[in-house]
């Protein structure tokens, strides 16, 4: 293999064993951050040796051996990293084959990863900064990738990776898998963090990328990892069935000149079945066996897109079950964006007009104030009822308020096109 090759499976191989690695580092250090600290000197080392050496044939067992030896000669050189281990209550065994720190190291991999999309999502931490350290910690993104993605200066995100680290560490979050209603609450926050990844992938907030498939991807891989850790959790398979129905999509989202395509004027030959079988089947496990029992928030909005994905046509869309569907999710989460979007429904099972009053009734309503898709679906509405002089003014607003530049000009074109 060339050197560059050779960089590039190192890369790949940090990608897919990297939270495995820090979720055991974590287990035995007590910190995140120190973990990834001895975890990082492992890759680094792994950058020095292999293109020398070449790939191992078990290369993760590699890191974590690598990254073990890192924890026992700082334990043996640094007294005050002993002193904070034995403040942890931690102890590494030194004895000869270090049997135990070998043990404790390799067993409980899938709870390690677990516990660790735990801590990277815990509510101590804002959005942006769960958010950063789970693409840091589990994806195994680098500063640099993470702040192309959000289209954010590097030191901004460092910043945030940095006091979400010490954040932790001064509140001594423990490292573990919450239970009761605690874990109810955490791992809504896990979700919703892996969803608002897979959002920004789906519809850049800003740039001149319509999408950035590559961050919906690295949400949809954790989802699957965290669906195969919790498999009896419904709301898990319901966002991971979310997420591939919609990335069903991505070929059909956008022109050859990467402008972006209606879902009404989408190819539909060109949507991934495998993906729409895969979310069907995750579907399946979200919805509870007993109609009497609800349904979870993202098992209703994948059942929304699970009805786009069976309609052979956008004209054979079932838009009374959706509408239907969006009802429920209202009343769930009493959600004006869900609203706004049950409104849109509404406009194609039962015509503009409903619709619009639905609109209306959420004009100055702060959640939406700014939020582009309000103005943008109101002009949509106005055009359907020949009232092309205010819908002109609203895709302006609506074109003021994206930062997406493609967005943008699609929603001027429709200004000029009245």
């Amino acid at each position: 293999m060339s050197h560059g090759d050779t960089t590039r499976a190192v890369e790949a191989v940090w990608r897919i064993e990297s939270a495995r690695l820090i979720g055991a580092l974590t287990r035995m250090v007590g910190d995140v951050g120190l973990a990834e600290e001895f975890a990082q000197d492992a890759l680094v080392s792994a950058l020095e040796k292999w293109p020398e050496e070449g790939v191992p044939s078990k290369p993760g067992a590699w890191l974590t051996t690598v990254a073990k030896r890192r924890v026992l000669d700082r334990w043996r050189r640094d007294e005050r990293f002993k002193e904070r281990m034995a403040d942890l209550g931690r102890g590494i065994a030194e004895h000869d084959g270090q049997a135990e720190f070998d043990a404790a190291l390799e067993e409980d991999y899938g709870d390690d990863v677990l516990r660790l999309m735990f801590v990277c999502c815990h509510p101590v931490l804002s959005g942006k900064a769960r958010v950063a350290l789970t693409l840091r910690m589990l994806g195994g993104l680098s500063t640099d990738e993470i702040a192309r993605a959000f289209l954010v200066s590097e030191p901004t995100v460092a910043q945030r990776i940095v006091r979400a680290k010490r954040t932790l560490a001064k509140r001594r979050v423990p490292f573990e898998i919450p239970s009761g209603a605690d874990r109810d609450s955490r791992l809504s926050s896990v979700l919703d963090v892996l969803y608002l990844i897979f959002n920004e992938g789906y519809t850049a907030t800003s740039g001149a990328d319509w999408m950035r498939t590559d961050l919906c991807e690295e949400a949809m891989r954790l989802g699957r990892v965290l669906a195969a850790l919790l498999p009896d959790e419904r709301e898990v398979h319901g966002l991971l069935a979310l997420m591939e129905l919609q990335a069903s999509r991505f070929r059909a989202r956008s022109g050859a000149d990467g402008r972006p395509v209606s879902l009404a004027d989408q190819d539909r030959s060109r949507w991934d079945r495998l993906l729409i079988t895969r979310g069907l089947r995750s579907l399946a496990r979200s919805v509870p066996r007993d109609p009497a029992e609800p349904r979870g928030a993202y098992s209703l909005q994948a059942g929304i897109a699970a009805e786009h994905a069976r309609a052979p046509s956008a004209g054979d869309t079932d838009w009374v079950a959706i509408a239907l569907l969006y009802e429920r999710l209202v009343r769930l989460t009493r959600s004006p964006v869900a609203e706004l979007n049950r409104a849109v429904a509404v406009s194609m099972a039962l015509g503009p007009a409903p619709a619009l009053e639905i609109v209306d009734a959420l004009r100055g309503i702060p959640e939406l104030e700014g939020y582009h898709p309000l103005p943008a679906v109101r002009g949509d509405l106005l055009v359907r009822l020949g009232r092309t002089g205010e819908a002109r003014a609203e895709f302006e607003r609506a074109a003021g308020l994206t930062r997406n530049e493609r967005e943008r000009e699609l929603l001027l074109e429709r200004a000029r096109s009245g």
